[in-house]
């Protein structure tokens, strides 16, 4: 048992590594290289730490010194993984299990039709009703931004801000005070989509914002995350 600790915590580790090397690389899909990346750190987290302490306690006293090294080796692998695993449940672990967030719940902004976006085509892009007491008690911090600067001013603040969080802006439609854009996640590659709604609003404007996963059932939060700091950016 003690020899085996190390090789299944090895094997972790490069399932872990496999699927998140794989996901930044593009060899799988996102959500693929994220599951591989759980299986791999669960198993090393949990399983080989496990596998790894019975391993020290049946190699203690001086017993079997080889074994209890090789269960020391497996041990620190398996809670390097574990660490991992307990640094990811603290970040938007407590976010609902939803993944269409928006800071307009009466009149959610609309993503624009295929025929503008066609990465749209073949997707229910409307707003889950389900989501609305979810959001409105989960992100009550989630409203939308007004200021004292014109619609048409705003609008090119608002693009100007988004491309420079690094959304891909992939339309606009500047009679409708909307444009369509793109988040990509840093490492697994997860693609959210983004539709900012800029309104008149007495002397100023108000924007609205909608951000939504294409992968997943929930989001961890990323989606309320990346709307607040859109509106820290336009500050």
């Amino acid at each position: 048992m003690a020899a085996a600790a190390p090789k299944l915590s090895l094997i972790a580790l490069a399932l872990a590594l496999v699927g998140l090397l794989g996901a930044y690389l593009g060899f799988f899909s996102p959500m693929a290289g994220f599951q591989t990346f759980v299986a791999g750190t669960l198993l090393g987290g949990f399983f080989c730490t496990a596998l790894a302490l019975i391993g020290l306690v049946l190699t203690r006293g001086g017993r079997d010194p080889a074994g209890h090294t090789q269960a020391l080796v497996g041990l620190s692998i398996a809670l390097g993984l574990l660490i991992v695993v307990l640094a990811a449940a603290s970040t938007g672990g407590d976010a609902p299990p939803i993944n269409d967030i928006t800071t307009d719940l009466t009149d959610p902004p609309a993503f624009a039709d295929n025929a503008l976006v066609p990465e749209y085509a073949g997707r229910d892009m409307s707003y889950p009703a389900e989501f609305v007491a979810i959001v409105r008690k989960s992100y009550p911090d989630l409203e939308a931004l007004r200021v004292d600067v014109g619609p048409t001013e705003t609008f090119v603040r608002a693009v100007a801000a988004a491309e420079g969080l690094g959304w891909e802006v992939v339309a606009k439609d500047a009679g409708a005070g909307a444009f369509y854009a793109h988040d990509v996640s840093a490492i697994f590659r997860f693609v959210d989509d983004v539709v900012v709604r800029i309104r008149p609003d007495g002397s100023g404007a108000r924007i609205d914002v909608r951000s939504k996963s294409r992968d997943g059932r929930g989001d961890l939060g990323a989606n309320a995350t990346r709307i607040r700091a859109f509106f820290a950016e336009l500050g």
